[in-house]
């Protein structure tokens, strides 16, 4: 593991045989290897070693026994009993936030969300009162799920704008006005306190689109080696996952396509001109409805008006998944993903035919010949199931494991 949320640890194989007891949880968790013989054949390990092992996760609450599997004797006998993670031992809190809305959820361990409130929640208000409400929303949330505060394991958080995620903190965000260089994780952390009393967990924070990518290749597409999914909201941006990871860059900024040159001379909230968001996101086709009287300010009236069949949104919306779908054909001629989603506040009916247009147009046929272009399948909750993956993941990753049974003293 690199220490950065949301990567994948490599499998426990046969022959190691130094495997601790955080590779035998992966194992269990993985389905790779549950019952007690199979991780003896996975690892090399000794019964009497691997009892000791599961013995530390039995202790932590992590495990627990299921029913008896199949018979791992030719000879026959008692049939094994099968071992299973414990997600009952702890929940998730998890907050997705868009420039004017925000979406906060408990979740289990393995994603199911307990309780959720969205509402009203302005980015331009700042980090430390935007961070200071989510604390309270938390606090509401757990009361209503009924857990206690104490269960809480870890927190994450879903932006918009590129993260630096060996610090979680956003770097340049064109859209977040104030928040560039803050220390997000540290104030979510002491107003997830403030609020419940309970000591302070790990923060983690991640680019929306990213996590939306994560929830969704998790959800719907596990076997999808190569998964690629564009918001476009207020702005534009895509998440990549490889391998079961999500692909960042050196610094976070991978996937930052809102901010591609288009030849276009319209102005981007990022100081730029001619990006790809000056001219195609909900942001650029709420001013261009503006323009010709239609009452439109944002990327979710634009989604309101599309979802009322209000001509003139559709006609834009399909004249921008064109230009998305322009800049799209070179992703996926870089990238040869097996799915292209396209969510956020655009992805509807007029948008997807704009970018299928285009996309196919200008791609080779070989990039596309084995692409699956779709819409989203957990919609307005797949940041929050991506942010619940990438703190479980973290926390229950090997070498985190080991650190965390030993300050339980097990």
């Amino acid at each position: 593991m690199t220490g950065r949320p949301g990567s994948r640890t490599g499998r426990t194989t046969r022959g190691s045989s130094q495997a601790s007891a955080g590779e035998l949880l992966e194992l269990v968790r993985s389905g790779h290897a549950t019952t007690r013989g199979a991780l003896q054949q996975a690892t090399g390990l000794s019964r009497a070693t691997v009892g000791q092992r599961l013995d530390r996760l039995f202790r932590a609450g992590w495990l627990r026994e299921g029913a008896g599997g199949p018979v791992d004797s030719p000879l026959g006998g008692r049939p094994s009993i099968t071992l299973e993670f414990d997600d009952a031992h702890a929940v998730v809190l998890a907050a997705d936030l868009d420039t004017r809305h925000a979406r906060a959820a408990v979740l289990s361990l393995t994603g199911e969300i307990l309780a959720e409130h969205s509402g009203t929640l302005v980015i331009e208000d700042g980090p430390d009162a935007v961070l200071g409400e989510l604390g309270r929303w938390f606090g509401e949330l757990l009361e209503k799920a009924g857990h206690r505060a104490d269960e809480v394991c870890g927190i994450g958080i879903a932006v918009p704008g590129p993260v630096d995620s060996e610090t979680g903190r956003v770097v340049q965000p064109p859209i977040m006005p104030d928040w560039d260089g803050y220390d997000i994780r540290g104030r979510l952390a002491r107003a997830f306190t403030e609020h419940t009393g309970a000591a302070q967990v790990p923060v983690l924070v991640d680019n929306d689109a990213n996590l939306m990518a994560y929830g969704e290749q998790r959800t719907a597409y596990p076997d999808c080696s190569a998964f690629v999914l564009v918001k476009v909201s207020t702005g534009i941006g895509a998440g990549v996952v490889v391998d079961g990871s999500v692909f960042r860059g050196v610094d976070g900024g991978a996937g930052d396509i809102g901010h591609i040159r288009v030849g276009a001379d319209a102005l981007c909230r990022c100081g730029s001109y001619g990006c790809l968001a000056a001219v195609a996101s909900g942001g650029a086709v709420a001013r261009r409805l503006a323009e010709t009287g239609v009452p439109a300010a944002s990327g979710s009236d634009v989604r309101d008006l599309l979802a009322s069949g209000h001509p003139g949104a559709a006609a834009l919306a399909r004249e921008a998944g064109r230009q998305v779908g322009d800049v799209l054909a070179t992703v996926v001629t870089l990238l040869n993903p097996g799915v292209l989603m396209i969510a956020g506040d655009l992805a509807g009916t007029p948008f997807l035919t704009g970018v299928r247009e285009l996309l196919y147009q200008r791609a080779l046929p070989r990039s596309t010949a084995h692409l699956d272009v779709v819409t989203s399948r957990l919609g307005e909750r797949a940041g929050l199931v991506g942010a619940g993956a990438m703190v479980v993941e973290y926390l229950y990753a090997p070498e985190r494991v080991e650190e965390r049974l030993r300050a339980l003293g097990v």
